[in-house]
């Protein structure tokens, strides 16, 4: 079962809390006789100590010449960047906009050969419509209360990255819980659209689209939080407060355990299509 995304990115920067606490050990200095060497409060020390405050690169380096370790900044600076970028807030990423979000990831998709794609409440952003991505998009910018709402052009942004499916090197494979397609987002020709591409995109023959039913018996995994896997390089898993990038392998492998037993309790092909076409009848 996966770990908690949170929690992993901060059992990153413990470990980083940790080296740094072992080399202020070895040289025999206290709290406060480092934090005189480098320059700050010993509160500082502390709070680095116990994961608390994310170091900088100039941080460890001070620390790394105080214990006279200066041969480990670089790893240790790598290791603490490597920390930070795996949780990522939300109010970071959308600094520039919703649409710059939306091409910011436009070369991962393209470098990807394997997409594995799990949601448990919208449809996936590769296989959003125009219409839904923008009613989708409007109700994040409203939520984080983005002082520019540029969630039209962002949307225009997401379809156009999602041509990555129609070339060729790219396989596909999504999971879905049947409550997307009853989650409705816009109007009702809105989300009927997106539910008649939805029968057009998993008809391609790149593309997997499986579909766990509401009725599933003796379910093997619970409805987990959206994640994306790339290849066997990286998953992404979107919280409420963050976008957590994982990259330890033995994490990855995790997801592709959750991944394979919620794929194994979807149904595809014509019992599939039958689920998208009830949810189109209960639209009218």
């Amino acid at each position: 079962m996966p770990t908690s995304p949170s929690s992993s990115a901060q059992a990153a920067r413990e470990v980083v809390a940790r080296r740094l606490r072992a080399l202020r050990k070895g040289a025999g200095l206290t709290v406060t006789e480092l934090a005189g060497r480098c320059g700050w409060h010993h509160a500082k020390t502390s709070r680095i100590e116990n994961a608390r405050t994310a170091p900088t690169a100039t941080d460890i380096r001070l620390w790394c010449r105080a214990t006279d370790n200066l041969d480990q900044a670089d790893d240790l600076i790598a290791q603490s960047l490597h920390a930070e970028s795996m949780y990522t807030e939300w109010r970071a990423q959308v600094r520039h906009g919703l649409a710059e979000l939306q091409r910011s990831s436009s070369q991962l998709f393209q470098d990807t050969k394997v997409f594995r794609v799990y949601s448990s409440s919208l449809v996936p952003g590769l296989l959003q419509t125009e219409g839904y991505a923008a009613g989708v998009l409007g109700l994040s910018a409203r939520f984080r209360e983005l002082p520019v709402d540029d969630s039209a052009e962002a949307a225009r942004a997401r379809v156009d990255r999602s041509a990555v499916i129609h070339q060729p090197g790219h396989t596909f494979v999504f999971v879905v819980e049947e409550a997307v397609l009853h989650h409705q987002v816009g109007d009702s020709d809105a989300m009927a659209a997106q539910l008649g591409h939805l029968l057009t995109a998993g008809a391609l023959p790149q593309v997997s689209l499986g579909i766990i039913p509401m009725a599933t018996p003796q379910r093997q995994q619970w409805a987990r939080e959206t994640f994306h896997v790339y290849d066997d390089r990286l998953v992404s898993v979107e919280l409420v407060s963050a976008r957590v990038r994982i990259t330890q392998p033995s994490e990855i492998n995790l997801y592709f355990r959750a991944f394979e037993q919620l794929r194994a309790m979807a149904v595809y092909g014509a019992e599939a299509r039958a689920l998208v076409l009830r949810a189109i009848e209960a639209l009218h």
